[in-house]
């Protein structure tokens, strides 16, 4: 059976919420593409970097991973990971248990663009962080236990969200 919203009216405050947390989150990844072309990148490639690097703890770097990570087929993130090892961003190896699996590693170039694009997302998410918050909770609203300031309210029954303040390495 597949799980449907619930039916109710959708009010224009609604719609124009949803709006503006589209817009937000759009106006941070045009910023993103923007600036991965800045470093001679394409956003996917850069994507790839980022996954990579921030994959969670005990997590294999395999391209499945990565792939899940980026909401891409294994085959593309493939070829993404052979575009990035021809210009020495990543190397790829073969796993020695299971030759059908690719590891992928960043390389001390790839880790230094990363470096670079991350701190430059962190500053401008310094700017725009404050009205993606502000949109998400719009859309969240009461029911989502978070403040228009974005601090976590304890609400019965209700999803917390925290806003982090500090950034993981």
């Amino acid at each position: 059976m597949v799980n449907r919203p619930r039916t109710r009216n959708l009010t224009l405050a609604d719609y124009q919420s949803l709006a503006e947390l589209r817009y937000q989150i759009r106006k941070f990844v045009r910023f993103s593409e923007q600036a991965a072309r800045r470093a001679h990148l394409e956003p996917r490639q850069h994507q790839l970097l980022l996954a990579l690097k921030g994959l969670p703890r005990g997590v294999r770097p395999r391209v499945g991973e990565v792939a899940e990570r980026l909401q891409l087929e294994p085959h593309s993130t493939l070829e993404l990971a052979n575009r990035l090892a021809a210009r020495g961003f990543i190397l790829r190896r073969h796993d020695s248990d299971d030759r059908r699996e690719v590891l992928l590693r960043l390389t001390s170039k790839g880790e230094d663009v990363l470096r670079r694009l991350s701190l430059h997302h962190q500053a401008e998410l310094q700017n725009a962080g404050p009205a993606l918050i502000l949109a998400l909770t719009g859309v969240l609203g009461r029911r989502s236990g978070v403040s228009r300031s974005g601090r976590t309210q304890t609400q019965p029954g209700s999803i917390g969200i925290r806003r982090e303040t500090s950034w993981r390495r």
